[in-house]
């Protein structure tokens, strides 16, 4: 737990600026500003006034279960494009990077192709939903057709290639996360 990140999201809750809650503590701005950056460290007693002035107490601070979000839908999706590799990468799961999996959808259009990843830890899996693609696996080339599927243990440079003439759009799921 990141405790200056969670004080921030209870103040923001509440409506209340740095100022405002430094003022209900008896603190300066600039501490509380430290402390939601994790900068600094309060003490034991400075904590309990902060966490008063937040209308809660440590029982409930360190016990609360914040709501693990298991479904997401298309707004929650962060988009990047690429025009130069011709691509564009959807993060379907936000902060997917802290958990052991991170999928994207890949579109990937006609000539276009994905960034070479060095070789990593862990193994990558992809599903062609549309199009097809050529999968580089180190000095090997595999076609993957719609409705087909790739798994490999990622100790090579790879990439992904669209040399078709259609758009190519690709479920891809990385362990440990690497996008």
């Amino acid at each position: 737990m990141k405790i200056g990140e969670k004080i921030r999201r209870l103040r923001i809750q509440n409506s209340l600026t740095q100022e405002e809650l430094a003022d209900r503590c008896e603190l300066t701005k600039g501490f509380i500003s430290q402390v939601e950056r994790d900068l600094t460290s309060p003490s034991i007693a400075t904590l309990v006034d902060i966490l008063e002035g937040l209308g809660t107490n440590l029982r409930d601070f360190f016990n609360e279960i914040e709501d693990e979000k298991i479904v997401f839908s298309k707004d929650d999706a962060f988009e990047t494009e690429n025009e130069d590799y011709k691509y564009v990468l959807k993060w379907i799961v936000p902060n997917a990077q802290k958990n052991i999996m991170e999928p994207i959808l890949l579109e990937l259009e006609p000539g276009g192709r994905t960034k070479e990843d060095s070789p990593h830890e862990g193994e990558e899996f992809g599903y062609v939903i549309r199009g097809s693609v050529i999968l580089h696996l180190g000095s090997q080339m595999h076609k993957v057709r719609k409705g087909e599927s790739f798994y490999f243990k990622a100790n090579f440079k790879h990439y992904l290639q669209n040399p078709g003439k259609t758009k190519a759009v690709i479920l891809w799921v990385s362990s440990p996360p690497s996008f």
